[in-house]
């Protein structure tokens, strides 16, 4: 009888001390991840919010919220400022600069996987290497060669040296998910009366929508950012890109920063909305490069 009444209060102390644990873990799960994680939201979306407080707030408003909500600024950067030449620009370069870019790196990336060539290693080496090298260190030796081929105030200048620099990680990226896809798929197409080209368009092309998202979308996003190319290498007004056209928003005494802001909201719009469609191959792609490579 005493070992039975000995024994729930045991059981119950063990328990409570297992609920505890949990509950302690549970906290310093919290604290480990959803605070950090909940920090780098916040430094993220601030800056967001106070670009959309600018762009629809009534100018001479200083309230922290957009209200009354205006589209006055919209209406100036798109018609006055001549906005609407500056997006069609950019969509021609990100566009044009995405297809040259995940063609060749496919190309590339196939010669890196499939084929095994004195100076392989030391070529992505090289490759990754020119990751290092900034941008602006090129901008003189790139403007002698865009003007000798006369392509200075053309957007093909834009597109050349755009594709250029997204070229050495897009290579590295295909050619790691270009492992991922087994050799002998390739070689079971080749006995059946494939060519290699056949075979690769046929059997491995397909598996590679994932890393053509991923090389794709880090080719436009850098193409579609790019300010210094764009402010060196063109200089007529419609030649301009997005960041070159709104940095003429700003005076040398004055900024018109509801105009800037309602332009960096356009800007914004078309690259969230790919994200929000493509997420999933891009995550997929750039984990599958990463990895196998």
């Amino acid at each position: 009888m005493s070992t039975g009444v000995m024994a729930r209060p045991r059981g119950a102390h063990a328990t409570a001390s297992g609920s505890r644990r949990r509950q302690g873990r549970d906290r310093g799960r919290v604290l480990r991840l959803y605070v950090p994680l909940g920090l780098y939201l916040l430094f993220t979306v601030v800056p967001f919010y106070w670009m959309l407080v600018f762009a629809l707030r009534p100018s001479g408003s200083t309230t922290p919220v957009p209200w009354p909500i205006t589209f006055e600024h919209f209406t100036t950067v798109w018609n006055d400022i001549g906005y609407a030449m500056f997006f069609r620009n950019s969509v021609i370069v990100g566009v044009w600069s995405l297809l040259a870019t995940t063609v060749l790196a496919v190309m590339g990336g196939y010669a890196l996987s499939r084929f095994r060539f004195r100076g392989r290693s030391l070529f992505m080496v090289v490759l990754l290497c020119t990751q290092f090298i900034p941008g602006a260190m090129l901008l003189i030796p790139l403007f002698s060669i865009f003007k000798s081929l006369g392509l200075i105030n053309s957007l093909g200048s834009l597109i050349l040296a755009d594709t250029v620099f997204n070229l050495p990680l897009s290579i590295i990226l295909m050619s790691g998910f270009i492992t991922a896809v087994p050799y002998s798929v390739e070689e079971a197409a080749m006995v059946d009366g494939c060519t290699r080209l056949r075979a690769f368009l046929a059997v491995v092309l397909p598996q590679l929508r994932p890393g053509l998202i991923a090389v794709g979308s880090f080719a436009f996003i850098h193409t579609w950012n790019n300010f210094l190319f764009a402010l060196m290498f063109v200089s007529r007004q419609d030649s301009f890109t997005i960041p070159v056209g709104l940095s003429y928003t700003i005076g040398e005494y004055s900024a018109d920063f509801g105009a800037l802001a309602a332009g960096g909201v356009v800007a914004a719009v078309p690259v969230v909305c790919v994200f929000a469609v493509i997420q999933r191959y891009l995550v997929h792609g750039i984990s599958a490069g990463a990895v196998k490579g």
